[in-house]
């Protein structure tokens, strides 16, 4: 892939294309990540990739940004649920009841930002570049423009905000912390990618040959060829 500034650039010059410019239908995901529905049909040959990660940790950053985008160049995201689990190392204070996060409060609200930015925009090549725009920032020290890269897509900020804004953003922090919790195995650090319920542990980077290896499908993506 190319430096982050010149993919941003294309991003920005050209909204969603990024992720988008392919042949294949675009698929809507529902609240829980359960199923994936393409041409009102489920597609059960597509593989789960969750990636369990936190907003402002550099190796999630850097993963988001220059490996895991690859995925929508290579036609990997033909066969994939991806799955976004802003959580991490993130954990819930006892006494206050308070979320406590490994970086700091920025990166709790980064996190809420990023679970409603999942929530509300259900395509997958939308929310994918909208988190893709708020990891670059991380990457360039600039997380807290955050804001820019609702105009920078053309997209409207408001539902996410509002998202964040109520109880909403809450409860879907509380789920990925349950989630992240009942891990077997636990993770032990950030990003943490599983492949069909599979971790591959630090050997997240190849994770498309694990993708590839797992695939059952007839029609394999040009990633797998």
């Amino acid at each position: 892939m190319g430096s982050p500034s010149l993919v941003l650039t294309f991003v920005i010059a050209c909204p969603f294309l990024l992720f988008i410019c392919q042949s294949h239908s675009v698929a809507a995901y529902d609240l829980d990540y359960g199923k994936v529905y393409e041409d009102s049909k489920v597609v059960s040959k597509k593989l789960n990739l969750s990636v369990y990660y936190e907003a402002l940790n550099p190796s999630c950053a850097t993963f988001i940004v220059k490996n895991l985008a690859r995925i929508f160049d290579n036609g990997l995201n033909t066969i994939l649920n991806l799955r976004l689990i802003p959580w991490g190392n993130a954990y819930v204070n006892k006494s206050s009841n308070a979320i406590v996060c490994q970086n700091g409060s920025d990166e709790c609200q980064l996190n809420t930002l990023q679970a409603c930015t999942v929530n509300v925009l259900r395509d997958v090549n939308k929310h994918f570049a909208l988190i893709y725009c708020f990891e670059f920032l991380v990457i360039e020290g600039r997380y807290k423009d955050w804001r820019t890269c609702f105009s920078s897509l053309g997209l409207n900020q408001k539902p996410v905000l509002n998202c964040i804004n109520s109880v909403n953003g809450t409860k879907l922090e509380q789920k990925y912390a349950i989630e992240t919790a009942q891990l077997n195995p636990p993770h032990t650090f950030v990003p943490w990618v599983v492949v069909n319920n599979q971790p591959i542990g630090k050997d997240y980077n190849n994770f498309t040959a694990y993708a590839c290896k797992a695939y059952k499908g007839n029609s394999a993506p040009i990633a797998c060829q």
